[in-house]
């Protein structure tokens, strides 16, 4: 047998949800709470020591460091200035949802000019900021990178904890009086289980839903002032998620998931020396080349029945998408 047919119908299976338990999922693993989410800093800064990797001269360089000495107190006779050993770069990094002042978070630096590489190189104190253009971390640090520095991208580097946090992003959540769910995957019946849950944990009519990703959830009189608790509750809750009936082929390493709610009218199906027929209890003549299969199969079922025939990847990935050309696979299939 061959060994991806075998993996791709154990993958079926659990799809299928013959496994118990497989399909129920907690809210906070297919939900976001609005407002609750990591926040884009970025900077400009310069990097010292390096080792004649630098980027030499250019104008934004040169007015930079100019820039640098003057706020330390030198003055330069010259208004240009080039170095191989230092780089301008640009730094990147994620404040956390509820990240205060003093704590620590990684940067990435990377290179914007002609230098060749920032290995060895120090970053010299720079702001980080955020869209509403307001400074919320600052960075410094030794940039590292990976592997041996000759064969990875040297042009581009991390500093671990390499800025700090010098002041907080405002979220009160405690007080709110209504929070509301965003649904990672968009979905009327999803949603629709979701608020009967909701209401049914809370014991009473808290939640609703806006729209097929949007839930919207009043703070209870019990919970007054205790948002965190409430959003603690709220995220342990179980549901099924419901989903639509999709078949995702990667046609080019052959890979094809399967979802359990695809199912396959009546059709008949030639490939080569191989026949399958759906909804035909009539298998004819005694061919091993032929499998028979009821009205209504799912795709797992049919992918196991071509299993047994040695049919190779491509050739089922040919006829799942011939079969959807007939309108007889109930479903979306989507070609990676």
């Amino acid at each position: 047998m061959n060994r991806f047919l075998q993996i791709l119908v154990i993958v079926a299976l659990l799809i299928m949800g013959y496994f118990d338990g497989a399909q129920a999922a907690r809210l906070k693993d297919i939900a976001s709470i609005r407002g609750v989410r990591e926040n884009q800093l970025v900077g400009y800064g310069i990097v010292v020591g390096l080792k004649g990797t630098g980027d030499g001269k250019n104008e934004f360089m040169s007015k930079s460091i100019v820039r640098m000495f003057d706020k330390l107190g030198m003055k330069l006779d010259s208004p240009e200035f080039a170095s191989k050993n230092a780089a301008a770069v640009i730094l990147t990094a994620s404040m956390p949802a509820f990240g205060k002042a003093g704590n620590p978070i990684d940067i990435t630096v990377s290179a914007i000019g002609d230098a060749s590489s920032l290995q060895g190189g120090t970053l010299l104190q720079a702001p980080l900021r955020a869209a509403d253009e307001q400074v919320y971390a600052v960075a410094q640090g030794n940039i590292t990178i990976g592997g041996d520095g000759k064969d990875s991208h040297t042009t581009s580097g991390k500093i671990p904890n390499g800025a700090i946090i010098e002041r907080d992003m405002s979220a009160d959540f405690s007080s709110r009086k209504m929070y509301r769910l965003t649904l990672i995957n968009p979905d009327f019946t999803t949603a629709a289980r979701a608020i009967l849950t909701i209401n049914k944990e809370l014991g009473g009519h808290y939640a609703s839903a806006k729209d097929a990703g949007t839930i919207d959830i009043i703070t209870p009189f019990a919970y007054e002032n205790r948002g965190v608790e409430l959003l603690a509750t709220i995220e342990a809750i179980e549901i099924n998620p419901d989903m639509k009936a999709r078949v995702v082929v990667n046609e080019k390493t052959g890979t094809i998931v399967i979802g359990d709610k695809v199912k396959i009218s009546r059709v008949a199906i030639s490939h080569g020396a191989i026949s399958v027929k759906v909804g035909d209890g009539k298998k004819g003549a005694a061919d091993e080349k032929i499998a028979v299969l009821d009205s209504g199969v799912s795709v797992g079922e049919l992918v196991q029945s071509l299993n047994k025939l040695g049919i190779s990847p491509k050739d089922l990935i040919t006829i799942l998408q011939s079969i959807k050309s007939a309108g007889a696979l109930h479903g979306e299939l989507e070609v990676l």
